[in-house]
């Protein structure tokens, strides 16, 4: 026998659902007070972090779940540019080979585009990492992820070329990285363009590291007054990875340290 077109069992089912007191109740509350107390600035990690330091332990993922039932969502937020537009120029093969190991500076770099929405805004970092040392050579941070977003990062990082330098530069299939204009700024340059596979991002593991580590230990640790706010605080963090965080793969010193000892000991 069914009811309103569902099964009988179904509907007395949802009715005692409806009927049962939710559990979740108080930890509801706390979650709304704690996302209020920080402005929208929380996502459901630090969320549930804070639930622990209050005595309230409870899976991330039941957080998540009641977050979403709540209608809370974190306002700060950064996530992979995902600007791959099927082929709009010529892509490039794979040269890099997921070998993230250099013998000197300026012989493989990488590149890729992440995003940023604060504050309602949206904003894009473009950086161009040395695999010898993990240094952020060059970087560019925009409000539109134009072409401009990339070229103008390229032309910071030419800057730090010699004459006998002729490094690969990988990235993904990104419609700015298929660009005649782009190809073009590599060839003046003796650069070798590389490309990872399509849909496969450990192709560019490492830079995807990076932006982890820019999320970690910058974006979930600050709060933000406003988007310039934050552009001066990633621009710091920047100098902060490249300057002073020490790397135990780097014998303890900083990436700027690494290379500054390596040129001395050649």
């Amino acid at each position: 026998m069914k009811v309103a077109d569902i099964p009988r069992s179904t509907y007395y089912y949802w009715v005692k659902q409806m009927d049962r007191p939710d559990k979740y109740r108080q930890v509801k509350e706390v979650i709304q007070q704690i996302y209020d107390e920080h402005r929208g600035r929380y996502g459901y990690r630090r969320i549930t972090l804070e639930l622990r330091n209050r005595g309230i332990i409870i899976n991330h993922k039941t957080v998540l779940r009641l977050m979403n039932e709540l209608g809370l969502k974190s306002l700060v937020r950064m996530k992979k540019y995902r600007s791959y537009r099927g082929k709009v120029g010529k892509t490039a093969p794979n040269i890099l080979g997921r070998d993230f190991t250099a013998t000197k500076p300026n012989e493989k770099w990488v590149t890729d585009i992440t995003e940023f929405k604060i504050h309602g805004q949206r904003l894009y970092l473009s950086p161009i990492l040395d695999l010898f040392n993990g240094e952020i050579i060059a970087f560019n941070l925009g409000k539109r992820p134009t072409f401009s977003l990339v070229s103008k990062m390229l032309n910071k990082a030419f800057n730090r070329l010699k004459d006998e330098d002729t490094p690969i530069l990988h990235s993904d299939q990104g419609w700015h990285y298929q660009m005649k204009k782009y190809r073009h700024m590599l060839k003046e340059n003796n650069i070798t363009q590389s490309m990872s596979r399509k849909g496969n991002c450990l192709d560019n593991a490492v830079i995807e590291n990076f932006f982890g580590l820019l999320k970690s230990e910058l974006l979930y640790l600050k709060d933000f007054d406003s988007v310039d706010h934050f552009i001066s605080e990633v621009e710091e963090f920047i100098y902060y990875y490249n300057h002073k965080r020490i790397k135990a793969k780097l014998k303890g010193l900083s990436p700027v340290q690494f290379r500054t000892q390596s040129l001395i000991a050649a």
